[in-house]
């Protein structure tokens, strides 16, 4: 291996989670959202709870979500055990901004899901107010979380940096 291959293979699963993450978020924000935005209530409604019931029933997607929190505090942890001060400091920091996502998620995402999945679909009125009271939280919320994804994922893609050419010296 060479002396500026990757050894930290926490730190590699934590960056490429987070780089999934961000591109998940990212991808309702650039993607999915816009597009249902345009739709009457009733489909922009059917479609995010088919969309919501998915990903809570994707094991992958949980073990996903929750393990790179995980993997990114091991990671700090590792480099600061290392002694790598700027790259675990780094990875600290991106811990926190993973963490923000994962806290948005839980405290404003899921519960507004819930709260979709629960609204009555009797009357395009219900539909109409089930929606309203969704759609601009939930891309805020959404948002939030992509920017944070986005920020983590460059701080550990420079501890990734930082250990590479400490390795190096």
């Amino acid at each position: 291996m060479s002396p500026t291959a990757p050894k930290d293979p926490v730190l590699v699963a934590a960056t490429l989670g987070t780089g999934l993450m961000a591109g998940l978020y990212l991808t309702f924000d650039i993607g999915v959202m816009p597009v249902l935005g345009r739709r009457e209530d009733e489909r922009f409604v059917a479609a995010m709870r088919r969309a919501n019931d998915a990903l809570d029933d994707d094991a992958a997607f949980g073990t996903l979500f929750l393990g790179v929190f995980v993997a990114t505090g091991l990671a700090a942890r590792g480099l600061a055990r290392a002694n790598r001060r700027d790259a675990a400091r780094r990875a600290r920091a991106a811990a926190g901004l993973y963490g923000l996502s994962v806290v948005t998620t839980v405290c404003v995402n899921l519960p507004l899901n819930r709260r979709l999945r629960a609204a009555p679909d009797a009357s395009a009125t219900a539909l109409a107010e089930a929606r309203a009271a969704y759609e601009v939280p939930w891309r805020r919320a959404n948002a939030v979380r992509t920017a944070a994804c986005l920020g983590a994922l460059a701080l550990l893609t420079g501890a990734m940096a930082n250990r590479r050419r400490a390795v190096a010296r």
